[in-house]
């Protein structure tokens, strides 16, 4: 069960890094905080593997094909993906975000199955409709403070667009973690020092240079940041990339959304977000949507 075990951590450090998040990007570009949570959660590899006294001797075993797959994982799922999540979290919130999230679940089966031929169910449709449902539920909530009904939309399609390249990311990485049985650690850092090295490029293009690095200067807003990438992009990620390697794809992604239960509670304590009717309608239509999907 070590696969399943580490999909639900994944959710439960996701969830808290999430709140964290949402407290970062409202005072940091997207981007730059995506790059930041990159190097924080490299650092902590770097150590990990020095005290695991781990050279990289044996990744000479594997070929070109497979650092190539990691690292195109790494560009779409972190560089990409989560550049489009940080901004539609901004938009809209922890309480739909997290409505949005469940949506990850049926693009990992969905991509589990066109690209790795993983058999789907009757039932996974009945599942993934209901998710569905609950997305375009949340379009009519009302928007967020200081929000427009326009960018709540925006946000939304933000969110889906950012889950359906997060997911084809890892999955397409799953035959080297699993068919190739690729070092954890290794591959997780080898996704982030790719998503990383798009980021810092753009980063560097970008005629915004001076905002975007201007996050790793010492602020208030570290207090916040520094934790978040810790338990997002560290923690989180190895767990997640665990569940991958040791479970099912399409099992995997399922547990991973129980994070949604866990992120709603924490905004409403920490975040104060207000806890309508329809959100909770949604809410309560997306998680039935992961259990009849995970049945």
């Amino acid at each position: 069960m070590i696969g399943e075990t580490c999909a639900l951590l994944a959710a439960l450090t996701w969830a808290f890094a999430l709140v964290l998040f949402k407290l970062s990007v409202e005072d940091v570009p997207p981007i730059a905080l995506n790059l930041f949570k990159n190097v924080v959660a490299l650092l902590f590899f770097g150590i990990t593997l020095l005290i695991l006294t781990d050279d990289g001797r044996d990744l000479a075993r594997y070929t070109r094909g497979d650092f190539g797959i990691l690292l195109l994982s790494g560009i779409l799922g972190i560089a990409a993906a989560d550049t489009l999540f940080f901004r539609s979290l901004d938009l809209i919130g922890v309480g739909i975000t997290v409505v949005v999230d469940c949506l990850y679940s049926p693009f990992v089966i969905l991509f589990a199955h066109l690209l790795l031929s993983e058999t789907l169910a009757p039932h996974q449709y009945v599942g993934t409709a209901l998710i569905v449902g609950a997305v375009l539920l949340s379009t009519g909530h009302v928007p967020p403070a200081g929000r427009t009904r326009g960018q709540l939309v925006y946000g939304i399609v933000l969110g889906v667009s950012s889950m359906a390249v997060m997911t084809f990311g890892i999955v397409i990485a799953k035959p080297v973690l699993d068919g190739r049985d690729f070092p954890l650690i290794w591959a997780t850092a080898i996704r982030l020092v790719a998503g990383a090295l798009a980021l810092a490029i753009l980063a560097l293009v970008s005629p915004r240079r001076n905002a975007y690095w201007a996050v790793f200067r010492p602020s208030r807003i570290w207090k916040f940041s520094v934790p978040a990438s810790f338990l997002g992009a560290y923690l989180a990620m190895i767990f997640w990339v665990a569940g991958f390697k040791y479970a099912k794809a399409s099992i995997a992604g399922i547990l991973n959304q129980t994070s949604i239960i866990f992120a709603v509670i924490l905004a409403t304590l920490i975040l104060k977000e207000e806890m309508t009717r329809r959100k909770l309608v949604a809410v309560i239509t997306a998680t039935l949507g992961v259990v009849v999907v995970s049945m």
